[in-house]
């Protein structure tokens, strides 16, 4: 199970870097529409790229993968409460919660739940 986390991790690594490193423009976009201010994307984005980073380092040093994965999980979540609030159509809604289930099960592995 371990091999399955460690895709997860960097599944959710490169996803997360991806969408804000090189798809800036949308979460820019994103933020407004949701009413949250430039601070708040900031720090979001802060802490999305450390933590994606912390799981990456987690694949050669697993117990650094627990906490960002469920505080990755719990900025998933929020996401999806942010497209619930706007009412996004489903399409935009289903990439953080396919991440949030990522994180979830990459924190079950990690707490041993799942072997």
């Amino acid at each position: 199970m371990n091999t399955y986390s460690a895709i997860a991790q960097i599944i959710v690594a490169i996803s997360i870097s991806v969408v804000w490193i090189f798809r800036f423009d949308n979460i820019v976009k994103e933020f407004k529409q949701y009413e949250l201010r430039d601070l708040t994307r900031t720090m979001v984005g802060a802490a999305k790229i450390s933590l994606a980073t912390l799981l990456l380092a987690g694949i050669w040093y697993p117990p650094l993968v627990l906490v960002p994965a469920l505080l990755m999980a719990f900025l998933m979540l929020s996401a999806q409460y942010f497209h619930f609030k706007v009412k996004n159509p489903l399409e935009k809604r289903v990439p953080s919660f396919l991440l949030l289930l990522l994180c979830l099960f990459i924190a079950a592995v990690s707490a041993q739940i799942i072997n």
